[in-house]
């Protein structure tokens, strides 16, 4: 007899059961390689069902075969719901790591790359891929806004574009845009299970299921393929040359954004190390462009190019001139130089497609051109939200403003903290297209910032402007480095933060949840890292260790409310400060981000003669748990 052992139940009444088997057999059409799952409700009178049930399956079954143990997966049955849920817990299934930083647990004989092509020939898709005529751009910062810029410019050619990139913010879907919009969840339920299922069936213990982000990038292949769009332009999700996306052989151009110190974990812990990783996507007779990089970069992505004999082009931050009076989409003096990749790499793509005098794309800058770049989105990456606050009578009172940018390399976080400085100071020449203006916002000029409040002395508006940090990173980053550089870059454009609140993200780096998903918000026991970037604040902004007090905390946590919280005076009053202050505590750790977002509401709402400017940064993570409960 064979012995399976039930572990536990799943949700939609499944269970998983461990097996040991030499050869895939199926029961009742549910593949059992690994960890299967079959119906708790199987029919009493089956045949198997009193085996299943008492642990038992009789010796006949598996005759013949050898007991070896199979990696643990899970496997969705026919009869299980097919659900938009129930994809994202088999998206989860395909976490290998379950925290940031962990090493792969794949292993076996196969490299990535060699498991990837497999995979590719199981879904027949190996033989299509050059037809997507594929845009592949990698970078340490700026590749998926030159991503977004590439693929609207092409959209506005008048092509079918496919863009894939990561991670997501809100949903998954958010990673598959076909002509500007993300992928809708009919056709993406279609592709999810064809790939699914065809990847399952054909498992071995030397190929098992393909990890997340392969699986992800295996489904954009996929539905590019199926959807039959013109250009497919890829983000490289990490690195480059060991990349999953580096499957693509015969891209039409590549481009490298610009580079910097991150993930020194994966990519070694130089800049030439980095940039050896970046440059692994350059082909033999594929043109390639970067922006301009530091020396140590710029000498190993040269010597890349020169080993493959394949042109090297630098290109230059557009200027504004050259945009005809009209504003980049994504906001930020950054976004010139990702602009200016994002033209070249369309430009490169024009000509060896066989399409650059298509409606007048020979021109230096096409109107096509200009409308691409004036209307190309990349939510979480110097994003404005306004929030509305309302009172029991429906009047809207107080003033909240949400700006939001994923920052969390010591590069990307300069950027944003020049980004948020000139809103907070009322330039607001590179605010995003998409992006609201509140009337305080109309006709502003110049405006004084100090000890965290800024005076709008232009408008109608006599209300003063305070702004507010709202921060977390994951553990792999190095907040000694973060946030010193935002406070020390707004600083010197004349910003100061009232304060800054340290929350926990809601999201989890091992579960993949649904837009439409009530992710718990429990507060989180062990706010230990929070307290950590607290510290790191306090000691730069007051110039001294700060000794923080956990006894309010520890009853906040318990009675799961920010009642117990120490009054943040930072949030309250309408007068300056000095700053910083001798006792003046300009910080809070926060159990939960509901709670935070409420504390901030709250002040909007009691103290409408202050407008509150909340930077949100330091983990796309955090953006897009704000952005689900604004959304929500």
């Amino acid at each position: 007899m064979l012995h399976i052992q039930s572990s536990s139940f799943l949700r939609h009444g499944l269970f998983r059961i461990s097996c040991f088997c030499e050869r895939r057999w199926r029961l009742r059409g549910v593949a059992a390689r690994g960890v299967s799952c079959l119906p708790s409700c199987l029919n009493k009178h089956d045949p198997l069902a009193p085996g299943l049930r008492s642990g038992m399956i009789p010796t006949e079954i598996v005759e013949n075969m050898t007991r070896i143990e199979v990696t643990e997966e899970y496997s969705w049955d026919l009869t299980h719901s097919r659900s938009y849920e129930t994809v994202m817990e088999a998206l989860s299934s395909l976490i290998t790591c379950r925290k940031r930083g962990e090493k792969p647990s794949i292993g076996g004989k196969y490299t990535k790359l060699e498991r990837m092509t497999m995979y590719l020939k199981i879904l027949g898709l190996e033989e299509n891929i050059a037809g997507l005529n594929i845009i592949h751009v990698a970078g340490t910062k700026g590749k998926g806004s030159t991503c977004a810029f590439s693929e609207a410019i092409l959209r506005e050619c008048g092509f079918k574009t496919g863009l894939f990139t990561s991670p997501h913010l809100i949903d998954v879907r958010e990673r598959f845009r076909l002509d500007g919009i993300d992928i809708a969840e009919e056709k993406f339920l279609q592709y999810f299970w064809d790939c699914w299922d065809q990847l399952r069936d054909n498992v071995t213990k030397d190929l098992p299921m393909p990890p997340l982000f392969q699986f992800l990038t295996l489904l954009a292949f996929k539905i590019f393929i199926d959807e039959k769009v013109d250009v497919g332009i890829f983000e490289v999700g990490l690195g480059g040359e060991k990349d999953s996306t580096n499957v693509i052989k015969e891209p039409v151009v590549c481009g490298i954004s610009s580079l910097g110190m991150d993930h020194l974990d994966s990519l070694g812990d130089t800049l030439g190390k980095i940039a050896l990783h970046k440059a692994g996507i350059f082909k033999p007779n594929v043109p390639a462009f970067t922006v301009p990089q530091l020396p140590e970069a710029m000498n190993v992505i040269s010597q890349k190019a020169q080993l493959l004999r394949i042109p090297l082009e630098v290109v230059q931050p557009l200027t504004r001139g050259e945009l005809n009076g009209l504003q980049l989409s994504l906001a930020g003096d950054h976004q010139f130089v990702n602009a200016s990749l994002a033209v070249s790499l369309c430009k490169s793509w024009l000509r060896h497609t066989g399409n650059s005098e298509k409606d007048g794309c020979e021109a230096d800058m096409p109107d096509a051109f200009l409308r691409g770049l004036s209307s190309a989105r990349l939510p979480g990456r110097a994003q404005i939200v306004h929030d509305a606050i309302f009172r029991s009578s429906d009047t809207a009172t107080g003033d909240l403003v949400y700006y939001l940018d994923g920052a969390h390399s010591p590069e990307s976080m300069d950027a944003c903290a020049r980004w948020f400085s000139k809103m907070a100071k009322g330039d607001h020449k590179s605010t995003p297209l998409s992006s609201s203006k509140s009337s305080c916002e109309n006709g502003l000029g110049e405006a004084v910032s100090k000890n965290g409040f800024t005076k709008q002395e232009k408008g109608n508006c006599d209300k003063i402007s305070k702004q507010i940090l709202l921060f977390n990173c994951m553990e792999v980053r190095n907040p000694q480095i973060l946030l010193p550089k935002l406070i020390g870059t707004c600083a010197s454009s004349g910003v100061h933060f009232s304060g800054a609140l340290f929350v926990p993200s809601i999201s989890t780096y091992n579960k993949v949840v649904s837009g439409y998903s009530i992710t718990s918000n429990i507060p989180l026991r062990n706010l230990s890292w929070q307290f950590n970037l607290q510290r790191i604040w306090e000691k730069t902004v007051n110039g001294k260790d700060f000794d923080l007090d956990r006894n309010s905390m520890t009853e906040c946590i318990k009675n799961e409310s920010t009642d117990a919280l120490p009054p943040l005076e930072f949030l309250h009053g309408d007068g300056y400060r000095d700053f910083p202050g001798d006792s003046f505590r300009s910080s809070a750790v926060v159990p939960s981000l509901s709670s935070a977002i409420k504390l901030l509401r709250d002040c909007a709402r009691e103290n409408p003669s202050i407008r509150l400017q909340v930077l949100v940064t330091g983990s796309l993570h955090l953006v897009g748990d704000v952005l689900r409960l604004l959304k929500r």
